[in-house]
């Protein structure tokens, strides 16, 4: 009886063994989280990586300001090589960190360290994230004034039911650089508002003049501070359509009228040559003896 437990404990040791190497075997084709990249548009946060095409899965942990790593609840063991973590992430002006984890397809109970994982770059989302273009519209005061009436894009944040726009999150720390200028002019003048609305005065009467509006955040780092530009918005001038047109459109119509005068020309030139033949005719008919 001994012997037949001795035996048995030999074999469920050796299986062991034998479990464990296979593992470790496997483990050795494990891909690598690599190219770890944050990418962020109005707080909307998703995580992505590399990795070798592999039976594998991820797991992904993120921690605030370097504390305990904490599982994201919808990244564990997922075949795909991104993480929305745009729940965890919020809009608070804090730096996240993420490590993301190969996973053993098969087992569930082995030792992590023996897989690879990859750390993120730190990423703060108050910081960091990208800002779409701004809608806007443009209203005539007067012959001289204009009101920009500037809408705040929506964020993915929602707080008691409500979806934050960008103002909500940044408040005073958001402003809005315009941008206009006379239309057939190279010339491009940019004013900053406080708030979402501005009066720019000093405008040319009758010209046409057009728009372009983008967030700004200064107290952010030098190559994040600006949102997306804005699709161009221009007023309509008061001078008639030959206002409107462009340096080229004037040169064509300056060469369509130069046609137009050396064609008439020209055929006033052959009808002052056909009627000075005809009378030429005539007199040489009735001076003729008969």
């Amino acid at each position: 009886m001994r012997s037949i437990m001795a035996s048995v404990e030999t074999l469920l040791w050796v299986g062991v063994w034998m479990s464990a190497f296979s593992i470790t075997t496997a483990d050795d084709s494990a891909p690598k989280p690599e190219n770890v990249r944050w990418m962020s548009l109005d707080f909307t946060t998703i995580l992505t990586w590399t990795a070798q095409p592999s039976s594998h899965s991820f797991t992904v942990q993120y921690a605030i300001d370097n504390s305990d790593w904490t599982e994201s609840q919808d990244c564990i063991r997922i075949p795909e090589t991104k993480c929305d973590l745009t729940e965890h992430l919020k809009y608070y002006d804090r730096s996240f960190s993420a490590d993301i984890q190969t996973e053993h397809p098969d087992v569930l109970d082995y030792d992590v360290e023996n897989l690879p994982h990859t750390y993120s770059p730190p990423f703060n989302p108050y910081r960091d994230s990208n800002i779409s273009a701004a809608e806007f519209s443009v209203k005539q005061l007067n012959e001289t004034t204009v009101l920009v009436n500037i809408t705040d894009p929506l964020t993915a944040i929602h707080k008691k039911n409500k979806q934050l726009t960008i103002r909500d999150i940044f408040q005073n720390d958001l402003q809005y650089k315009i941008s206009y200028y006379k239309s057939q002019s190279t010339r491009k003048r940019d004013i900053e508002s406080l708030t979402s609305t501005a009066e720019i005065s000093g405008l040319d009467p009758g010209q046409s003049y057009c728009f372009m509006v983008a967030a700004y955040i200064p107290s952010r780092a030098k190559p994040n501070q600006n949102g997306a530009s804005s699709l161009e918005q221009c007023t309509e001038g008061g001078g008639g359509i030959l206002q409107e047109l462009s340096a080229g459109a004037w040169v064509g119509v300056i060469f369509l009228v130069v046609i137009l005068i050396i064609i008439l020309v020209t055929v006033i030139t052959l009808c002052c040559r056909k009627t000075n033949r005809n009378k030429s005719l005539q007199s040489t008919q009735l001076s003729a003896p008969v």
